[in-house]
């Protein structure tokens, strides 16, 4: 990439856990958050003072968007949070990871403590020739963006 290019293709890799998920269609939502908290004062001289500054970190969630018959290890993550409903064993780590044209990682974002909160499935219509896809929504307690 040459100095001063942005990325101008949408090349991403997902990794969950020590698995990359094979077939990814999108990924959106990735945001990091913070609460504002508002002081208000008073001057010695009657004057109203405001100041802002950064709280607590929120949590957030991403929405991944696959084709429906696409890697197993997905799968079975989703199905040992939504079906078995084991929260604590079901958290993993996962990467989002931002690449040039090249296929060179330039940005990763590290969800930590991912868990899948939302599934939902392709909508069904006789006669269309669309793909099937899922849709994930994916809730974490820690964002890292390196």
């Amino acid at each position: 990439m040459a100095n001063g290019d942005a990325l101008t293709t949408h090349v991403f890799g997902v990794q969950l856990g020590g698995y990359l998920v094979e077939m990814i269609q999108s990924v959106s939502g990735v945001t990091v958050e913070e609460d504002v908290v508002e002081i208000k004062q008073t001057t010695n001289r009657g004057e109203n003072v405001i100041r802002k500054q950064p709280g607590a970190r929120k949590a957030g969630e991403v929405t991944i968007v696959r084709g429906l018959d696409k890697s197993s290890e997905f799968t079975k993550w989703i199905k040992e949070t939504l079906n078995k409903g084991a929260i604590n064993s079901a958290r993993q780590h996962i990467s989002i990871e931002y690449k040039d044209t090249e296929k060179n990682t330039v940005r990763t974002v590290n969800l930590k403590n991912a868990w899948v909160s939302k599934w939902e499935g392709p909508a069904l219509k006789a006669g269309e020739s669309t793909a099937a896809t899922e849709t994930v929504t994916i809730t974490f307690e820690e964002i890292e963006v390196t």
